[in-house]
């Protein structure tokens, strides 16, 4: 049990962490559109299950898990965080590293991605936090997507997601 007054396990509000070795990460191949754009992302998770594995997929980008982009991976960072009450204090959390400059020099935040932890509305405190995210950065909302849940990320991305497919520039006219 935490004794510093925060709430979940330390992995949740510590952020990013660099590394362990240097090299690629494993994982799934990016998909061919993800060099599509004149803009690569980085898909930095805030914790753990946070989905930058299925959006760099489905987007295109680099997936960086919880690390921080390495020297060779796109600069251009997209925070990703789930919307449940430990995701959004791992995104403030994150979000506070770089107000003070503690995130890696050179690294561009250019927007927050929540990724819905359920189907259907926020509650009440939860959507009051995200509010809060907005009010510091651009924030693109990610819906509940039954089949990506079951693995099948060969669909369009999901309407509602139009603006990230537009600056991850995935987004072809009209999706």
């Amino acid at each position: 049990m935490r004794t510093d007054g925060q709430l979940g396990p330390e992995i949740w509000i510590r952020g990013p962490v660099a590394a362990p070795h240097p090299g690629p990460r494993p994982g799934p191949p990016e998909p061919a559109h993800a060099s599509a754009g004149p803009r690569r992302h980085s898909f930095v998770g805030t914790h753990g299950g946070a989905g930058t594995s299925t959006l760099a997929t489905v987007y295109g980008g680099h997936d960086c898990g919880r690390d921080w982009p390495g020297p060779a991976d796109p600069r251009s960072v997209l925070l990703v965080a789930r919307t449940h009450a430990a995701g959004l204090h791992a995104a403030l959390h994150a979000l506070e590293l770089f107000r003070r400059g503690e995130a890696p020099p050179g690294l561009d935040l250019d927007a927050v991605v929540l990724v819905a932890d359920a189907p259907g509305r926020l509650p009440r405190p939860l959507a009051q936090r995200v509010r809060t995210i907005e009010s510091a950065v651009d924030v693109h909302r990610v819906p509940w997507v039954s089949a990506w849940r079951l693995g099948d990320l060969t669909g369009p991305p999901p309407r509602e997601t139009r603006d990230l497919a537009r600056l991850t520039a995935t987004a072809s006219p009209g999706r």
